[in-house]
């Protein structure tokens, strides 16, 4: 018996009988198969194709529907930080000296900060630009040269900690290589002031995050073939920029070693199961189990030609399903600095309207503020409105995530930006 449905129903087990749909829409070769695998069963999920035929009669067949789902779109998975309960202990992972060095700042809004963000971020991406010249000529790459952009990310980090990375996670019109040192670096500062480490600490996460990938630099590709984007040129290729890109920062001297070990490191996992040399737990350094996360996350989130990258509290979801690749002190740590539901994020409101997350209530990461944008029930889009989640009393929540998409809403990047902006603009 055959049957039709949405690719977000797939699920392991299912036969699949056909693709409906162009084939420059998906990376199968084949029409009809079991489906056995995660990977190839995340790759089914986010690929174009308009719809799915099963045979159930070779296969499983689509879980059924509780009563009242009948015509919704489907909600996707959400991350459940534990609500009783104490927190997990995070231990101590580093001897560091709290002497600052860094200027400390005052808080700023979120209208504010957001243009001092795209600031940042042009002189950020002009040095990563730059830092990439350099390792393809060989050059030595200077600590002083990275420094000031590490503070200013800092800086901003500080006035407001999801300025930087809201912008980050919404705007992606420029060479992925550029966005994504940019991206991690931000990260990994929000993570190492989540941690509480000390200030010479998080100078060096914030600059290990902007050259973990330097070693790129000296594969042989054509990066401008892709807009930067090296995923493209898959695996295989890329497994030695870890190796070149530690030689490479170790051969000026000027790049503190635990900077230098996480371009080494950043693909290690905690089971062992990572390159290049397949170590484990604790030898793995804490900057590099906190890059792990991070560049992973950033991966997730971002567009390919290939897929859309995911919503960014799904990739939550996914890195917490990696059972045994990261360190839990650690990802507890990540969420607690992202948000269970990040900037960027589409969610579905109790109200039956979609929203995007635009900031984060700094007691509570499970109640963000949300811009709304689409009611469900219209089936059209709407005023927007700035809802603070955590001071609404109970009139509106999040009932779960959202593919924008499924609700015939194309080209969504575009429509994020805008109301991002449009949110913090309204903020200060």
């Amino acid at each position: 018996m055959l049957k039709k449905i949405a690719p977000s129903q797939v699920e392991l087990g299912m036969f699949v009988h056909k693709l409906e749909g162009s084939w420059l829409k998906h990376p199968f070769w084949k029409s009809r198969f079991l489906l056995e695998d995660s990977e190839t069963l995340t790759d089914l999920r986010d690929s174009e194709i308009d719809a799915v035929v099963i045979d159930v009669s070779k296969g499983r067949d689509v879980a059924p529907r509780h009563s009242g789902e009948a015509g919704q779109a489907p909600v996707r998975r959400v991350f459940s930080p534990p609500t009783q309960g104490p927190a997990p202990r995070r231990r101590q992972l580093v001897n560091q000296e709290d002497k600052p060095d860094f200027a400390s700042t005052a808080r700023t809004g979120m209208a504010r900060e957001f243009g001092m963000a795209q600031s940042v971020a042009k002189r950020g991406e002009k040095l990563v630009s730059k830092v990439f010249l350099s390792s393809r000529l060989g050059k030595a790459v200077d600590a002083s040269e990275v420094e000031p952009v590490i503070s200013d990310i800092f800086a901003s980090v500080q006035r407001n900690p999801h300025a930087f990375n809201g912008l980050m996670r919404c705007k992606r019109d420029n060479q992925f290589i550029y966005q994504h040192s940019l991206a991690v670096s931000a990260l990994m500062i929000s993570l190492g002031k989540a941690m509480k480490l000390g200030p010479a600490m998080i100078r060096n996460a914030g600059m290990a995050g902007l050259l973990l990938d330097v070693g790129i630099g000296h594969l042989p590709l054509n990066l401008e073939e892709c807009n930067g984007d090296y995923r493209e040129f898959g695996d295989a290729l890329l497994l030695n920029h870890t190796t070149l890109g530690y030689d490479y920062l170790k051969m000026g001297g000027g790049i503190p070693d635990d900077v230098a070990l996480v371009a080494l490191q950043h693909h290690e996992r905690m089971d062992g199961s990572g390159y290049p040399h397949g170590i484990k737990g604790e030898d793995i350094s804490v900057l590099s189990r906190m890059a792990a996360i991070c560049d992973t996350y950033d991966m997730l989130v971002t567009d390919s030609s290939r897929k859309r990258g995911l919503d960014p509290a799904t990739a939550v979801v996914e890195l917490s399903e990696m059972h045994g690749k990261f360190d839990p002190a650690i990802l507890a740590a990540f969420v607690e600095a992202v948000g269970a539901y990040p900037i960027g994020s589409v969610v579905r409101l109790a109200s039956d309207r979609l929203a995007l997350v635009v900031d984060q209530d700094p007691a509570d990461h499970r109640q963000p503020r949300v811009r709304t944008f689409f009611s469900i029930a219209l089936r059209k889009m709407i005023q927007p409105e700035d809802i603070q989640l955590a001071h609404c009393f109970g009139r509106d929540s999040i009932s779960g995530l959202a593919d924008p998409e499924a609700y015939g809403i194309r080209d969504f990047a575009k429509l994020r930006l805008r109301l991002f902006t449009a949110a913090s603009k309204a903020a200060g």
